[in-house]
C-alpha cells in the first residue's frame, strides 16, 4: 500500500531529532523513498551521514547550494513528494511556518509546495503552551496542515508536560494513514471524551464513571480514515490513541476553552460526560468535620453547555455530533436534546446501571439526525466508533 510512495522529511532541531532515524527505517521498511532535509540545528544533533545512510538518497540542507540547483532545484524537491513530513517541528519552525518566512531551504520547501504537510512538534511544555505557539497551530490547521502529537511525559531539560514527540511508530502510522488516501485526508476533526472533575476541596471533586473509552476509540476510528484529529479529553481511565493531538483538561471550564482553542475544524465529536454542574464556593483547604453533625454547605453553579455553544457560533464545523447518555425514554430525550443545543447528530445511549455500558466495552446506541432514529445494535465500543466515523467521512463528502 505505501510501496512507491515517497516522503520529504524536514528534521527540525531538537534532542528528540534522534527519533527521526528510527522513523525513516520505518518509511524505508515500508518501501517508502525518504528524500532528507536537515536543519542547521537538526544538524546539531543527527549528523548529515547518518542520516544518508538509513534514507539512502543525499541530504539536503543548503538553500544556495548552486549543484543542487542545477539538478533539482527548491520549487521542484517541494513537489516531487507525496507528503512532506516535519520531524520534529520546533516552535520556530512552525513559526516560520504560520508567518510564511523563506529564510532557509526547510521553510522555502515548506512555502512551496502544494503537496500535503503533517508536522510532529517538539518543544518544551512551556513553549507548547505559550498562546504565540497555540496561535500559530491554530493558523497552521486553518492553512490545512496535519499535526500527530505531541506527547505528554518527562523532558529532556526534567519539565513534564506535553511537548514531547510523538513516538516513530505514532508518525509512521500517521504517514500511512494519509498516503493511504483515506475519505478524511484534509479534514480536521475535534473529539472529546471522558470525565470532567468539579473540585470541591483539594482532595474531593464531582466526577462521574465515563472511562473515555467511547472517545478515545472514535478519535482512532478518525484517524484511521485519514483525519488530523484533536483530542480534547478529561481525567480518563483510558488512555488517548496514538497519532492524535491530546489536550488533556480537568474542569469542564478548561474543557471549553481547549476546544474553543482547537476551533476551526471540519467536524466534531463531543463524546465528553461533561459535569452539568460545578461548585461554586469550593474550599482551597480540606474540608473537615467539626462534630456538628452538619454538612458544608456547597453551593452549584451551572457549567458552560459545550456543545450548544459550539454549534451555534459563527463558523461552527460543518458537522456537529453530540452524545446523550440516559436513562430513560432515551430517544425521546435525545430528540429533544439535539434540536434544544443545536447540533446535527446526537448519538443516543441508556447508561442505566444494568446495561453495563458507562465503564464497559461494549455500547448500544441510536443515532438521532434530522431524518429520525437509527438504533444499531450493541457492538464492541471499537466497531461502534468505526460506524460512526465512517458516516461522519460520508456526510462531510456530500455536504
Amino acid at each position: 500500500m505505501l510501496a512507491g510512495k515517497r516522503v520529504l522529511l524536514i528534521i527540525g532541531g531538537g534532542i528528540a531529532a534522534y527519533k527521526s532515524l528510527l522513523l525513516i527505517r520505518l518509511l524505508r521498511g515500508a518501501g517508502v523513498a525518504v528524500t532528507p532535509v536537515l536543519t542547521a540545528a537538526g544538524a546539531q544533533f543527527v549528523t548529515p551521514l547518518s542520516v544518508s545512510a538509513l534514507a539512502g538518497e543525499k541530504v539536503y540542507s543548503n538553500l544556495f547550494d548552486l549543484t543542487d540547483e542545477a539538478e533539482l532545484g527548491h520549487i521542484q524537491l517541494s513537489r516531487v513528494a507525496d507528503l512532506i513530513v516535519v520531524a520534529p517541528a520546533t516552535a520556530d519552525l512552525m513559526a516560520k511556518m504560520a508567518g510564511g518566512r523563506a529564510d532557509d531551504l526547510a521553510s522555502t520547501l515548506l512555502l512551496a509546495t502544494d503537496t500535503p504537510v503533517l508536522v510532529a512538534p517538539a518543544m518544551n511544555v512551556r513553549m507548547w503552551d505559550h498562546p504565540a505557539t497555540q496561535r500559530n497551530i491554530a493558523q497552521l490547521r486553518a492553512d490545512g496542515v496535519r499535526f500527530v502529537g505531541p506527547d505528554e511525559g518527562e523532558m529532556a531539560c526534567g519539565e513534564f508536560g506535553p511537548g514531547r514527540l510523538a513516538e516513530p511508530e505514532a508518525i509512521f502510522a500517521a504517514v500511512s494513514s494519509v498516503l493511504a488516501g483515506g475519505p478524511l485526508v484534509g479534514r480536521h476533526v475535534l473529539v472529546t471524551s471522558g470525565p470532567t472533575h468539579e473540585q470541591i476541596d483539594p482532595v474531593r471533586f464531582i466526577a462521574n464513571r465515563s472511562s473515555g473509552a467511547q472517545g478515545a476509540a472514535i478519535a482512532a476510528a478518525l484517524r484511521d480514515l485519514g483525519a488530523s484529529v484533536t483530542f480534547v479529553t478529561g481525567p480518563a481511565t483510558v488512555p488517548p490513541p496514538e497519532g492524535v493531538v491530546v489536550v488533556r483538561v480537568e474542569t469542564a471550564v478548561q474543557m471549553l476553552a481547549a476546544v474553543e482553542a482547537a476551533l476551526p475544524a471540519d467536524a466534531a465529536v463531543f463524546a465528553a460526560a461533561v459535569a452539568d454542574w460545578r461548585v461554586a464556593n469550593a474550599s482551597g483547604q480540606k474540608m473537615k468535620k467539626d462534630g456538628s453533625g452538619q454538612a458544608p454547605g456547597l453551593q452549584f453553579v451551572e457549567n458552560p453547555d459545550i456543545l450548544a455553544t459550539v454549534s451555534r457560533a459563527v463558523g461552527r464545523p460543518a458537522l456537529v455530533v453530540g452524545f446523550a447518555a440516559e436513562t430513560e425514554d432515551v430517544v425521546a430525550h435525545a430528540t429533544a436534546k439535539r434540536l434544544r443545543k443545536g447540533c446535527d447528530w446526537i448519538v443516543a445511549n441508556d447508561v442505566s446501571p444494568g446495561t453495563g455500558i458507562m465503564g464497559g466495552s461494549e455500547n448500544a446506541v441510536t443515532l438521532i439526525t434530522a431524518e429520525g432514529a437509527e438504533v444499531w445494535p450493541r457492538l464492541p465500543k471499537d466497531e461502534v466508533a468505526r460506524r460512526l466515523a465512517a458516516r461522519m467521512a460520508e456526510a462531510l463528502a456530500h455536504g
